[in-house]
Parts: structure tokens; sequence; C-alpha cells
């Protein structure tokens, strides 16, 4: 059996906390590059107008529901009574919820009462950012989170 020295000792506490260090670095590395970016660029303009937008988009009485088949996004827009709403413009983003990798904002057409979107999504969690607006202007914003299976 070797001899346990001081220069053994130091040798393996540099190596532990080179080791512990460099995935430290990789993991931060990770997080940074992969960050989706900001929400909104001013914060405190943004609360000032949540609660007017907020109330102007509860008036409109819209429900969303989105639906997936393999190789489709469906998103069924309806009002207060249950009819199909056809918007003035609409602006949708679908991607994973913690890195914009694999975003898409594809067109969607309007046919049969929903909207329709040629979209191949892999496995895992995905999200769909919904941006639409009323034919009046209103503005109404939507996320879903969702699960596909394999």
């Amino acid at each position: 059996m070797a001899e346990i020295t001081g220069r053994k000792v130091a040798a393996v506490m540099c190596g532990a906390f080179a080791i512990i260090i460099g995935v430290n670095l990789v993991m931060a590395f990770q997080a940074v590059s992969t960050f989706p970016g900001l929400e909104a660029k001013n914060t405190y303009v943004a609360s000032q107008e949540f609660d007017q937008r907020r109330d102007a988009q509860e008036a409109l009485g819209w429900t969303v529901t989105p639906t997936t088949a393999p190789g489709l996004v469906t998103l069924s827009i309806t009002d207060a009574a249950g009819a199909p709403v056809e918007v003035g413009a609409m602006d949708v983003l679908i991607g994973r919820p913690t890195s914009a990798q694999d975003d898409v904002t594809p067109v969607f057409t309007y046919a049969g009462g929903v909207y329709e979107a040629p979209v191949n999504l892999g496995t895992g969690q995905w999200m769909v950012k919904l941006t639409a607006f009323a034919k009046d202007g209103t503005r109404f914003e939507q996320r879903f989170n969702f699960y596909v299976k394999g």
C-alpha cells in the first residue's frame, strides 16, 4: 500500500474542486444560452396596463382549446355562448417551455370553426403562446402548456 502524502491529498482536493467548478461552468453556460428571453420590456409599464387589458380580454368571453394530432395543431376559439370565433388577427408561438430552440410560429388557417396549422411536435412538454385580436381590436393573450405522448 502506497503512503498518503500531502502532495497526493492536495492533488485529489484540486482535482475534485476542478471537476465541481467545471460542471458548474458548463451548467451556467447552458442555462444562459437556452434562456428564452424576457416576457416584457418594461415590467412597471406592463403592470400599470394589466388590469385594463385583463378586463377587456375577459369581456370577450373567449375560451381557447388547443388539441394536437400527428402533424397538426388545432386551436378552437369559442365565445361565451360556445359559438366559434373568427379573430381579426392572430400570432401563435409554439415551443418548449424552457428553451427557445424548438420555437415555431406556424400560420393557422380558419376552417370549420377551428384554426389549424401543420406542425410536427416531438414527444414531451410544449407550450402555445396565443396573441389574438378581436374584430374590434381587443387584444387576447393566453398561454397553454400541454404534453405530447410518444
